[in-house]
C-alpha cells in the first residue's frame, strides 16, 4: 500500500503483493484503510516487488474510482435541494379572499388574484392583503358632553379593504390607524351632543361617525362600512338623579291622567244633573236604585239622604197640583199621613 499525501489528509492507494511461494496464490490488498485477504499491513513502506493492479480492486468486490462516484452522488443531491428549494420560494398561494400586491426591486408592478402564483426568488416580493370585513372594537373612551356631564362611551367599527395597492403603500398599519381615527371621532361627535341626545339618538351619532371616518379612510383603501355605539356608562350620582328624575316624571303624568279624569267625571255628573233637574223624578229614581243596592247586603236600617224627603214632599205637591188642574177631589186631611223629617241624621218616621 503507498500513503500519499494530499494536504491534511492521508490517502491510501490500494495496492497488491505477488505471491511469495505458491501456496500464497491469493492477493492481499487494502483499499482506503480496509484490508482484503490475509494481509494485515502496519507498515507503509514501498516494496520493488508491488504494483498497481486495477482488476485485483474489481475481483474483491470494490469498482474503481469510487471517490468520483461518491462526488457525483453529492453533486446531484444538492442540485435537487437547490430545485426544491426555488420552486419553494417562487410557489404562493394566494386564497380566496385575499389578494396579493406583487413588489419587483421594491417596485409595485401589479396585483395578483386568488390562486397558484409563481414570482422570482430574491426578486419579487407577493403581499398578501385580506379583503374580509373586520370588526374594531374601540374602547371606552372618557367624554364631557355638550352640558357638561361626564360619560364613558365606548362602540364597534366594522370596515373592509376596497384598494390593496393602497392599503398598502400609503399606510403602514391599517388596524392601527383606523383605531385610533375611530377613538378621536368618537369623543368630537359625542361631545357635541347633551346627555339626553347621546341617549335617545344614537342612531344619527353612529351615523356621523361613520361618515366621517369613511372620509378620513379613503385615501388609505378602506371603506367603513359600519360604526355602533356599544356601551354608555354614567356616574353613579348621575344614576340616582336620573332616577329621581323619571320617577317625578311618573308622578306628574300619574297626577295629571287622576286630574283629567276627575274633570271628565266632572263634566259627566254636570250632565246628568242638568238631566235630573229637568226630570225631577230622575232623581227619586235613582234614590230609588240606590235603596236597592243597599238591600242586596240585607242591612236593618236604612238611611235616607235629607234631599230625599225633600223630594217626596215635592213629589205630593206635584201630585196635588196634578189633581187640582184635573178637577178631582184632593183626599181629606185626616187621611194623609204627617211625615216629619230629621234634619238632623236624614231619617225619617212615619206617625
Amino acid at each position: 500500500m503507498i500513503r500519499h499525501h494530499y494536504g491534511a489528509r492521508w490517502a491510501l492507494f490500494p495496492i497488491y503483493r505477488r505471491p511469495a511461494s505458491a501456496a500464497d496464490s491469493a492477493a492481499e490488498v487494502l483499499v482506503d484503510g480496509y484490508t482484503y485477504g490475509s494481509l494485515s499491513m502496519t507498515s507503509y513502506q514501498v516494496r520493488h516487488d508491488i504494483k498497481w493492479d486495477r482488476s485485483a480492486l474489481s475481483a474483491l468486490g470494490r469498482p474503481p474510482h469510487t471517490g468520483s462516484m461518491n462526488i457525483f452522488i453529492i453533486v446531484v443531491v444538492v442540485a435537487v435541494v437547490l430545485i426544491l428549494l426555488a420552486l419553494a420560494l417562487a410557489a404562493r398561494i394566494v386564497k380566496q379572499y385575499e389578494q396579493g400586491v406583487l413588489f419587483r426591486l421594491g417596485r409595485v408592478v401589479g396585483t395578483r388574484k386568488p390562486g397558484f402564483q409563481v414570482i422570482i426568488p430574491f426578486v419579487d416580493s407577493l403581499r398578501k392583503v385580506s379583503l374580509r370585513i373586520v370588526t374594531m372594537p374601540i374602547q371606552s373612551q372618557g367624554i364631557i358632553t355638550r352640558d357638561n356631564v361626564s360619560v364613558d362611551v365606548s362602540a364597534v367599527a366594522y370596515f373592509r379593504v376596497v384598494d390593496a395597492v393602497k392599503s398598502v403603500v400609503a399606510i403602514e398599519s391599517v388596524d392601527a390607524a383606523i383605531d385610533q381615527i375611530a377613538q378621536t371621532t368618537l369623543r368630537k361627535v359625542v361631545g357635541q351632543h347633551t346627555l339626553d341626545e347621546t341617549l335617545s339618538e344614537t342612531d344619527s351619532i353612529n351615523l356621523d361617525i361613520r361618515e366621517i371616518l369613511d372620509r378620513t379612510t379613503t385615501d388609505w383603501g378602506i371603506e367603513v362600512t359600519l360604526v355602533e355605539l356599544k356601551d354608555i356608562q354614567l356616574p353613579e350620582s348621575m344614576k340616582r338623579a336620573m332616577a329621581r328624575q323619571a320617577e317625578a316624571e311618573r308622578e306628574k303624568r300619574a297626577k295629571i291622567i287622576n286630574a283629567e279624569g276627575e274633570s271628565m267625571a266632572a263634566a259627566a255628573l254636570g250632565d246628568a244633573s242638568d238631566i235630573m233637574m229637568a226630570h225631577p223624578l230622575a232623581l227619586q229614581l235613582r234614590n230609588l236604585q240606590s235603596l236597592v243596592e243597599i238591600g242586596v247586603d240585607k242591612n236593618t236600617t236604612v238611611v235616607f239622604p235629607a234631599p230625599l224627603m225633600t223630594t217626596i214632599a215635592e213629589l205630593g205637591a206635584f201630585l196635588a197640583r196634578e189633581n187640582a188642574a184635573s178637577g178631582a177631589p184632593m183626599p181629606a186631611a185626616a187621611d194623609v199621613t204627617p211625615i216629619r223629617v230629621a234634619a238632623t241624621n236624614g231619617t225619617h218616621e212615619s206617625g
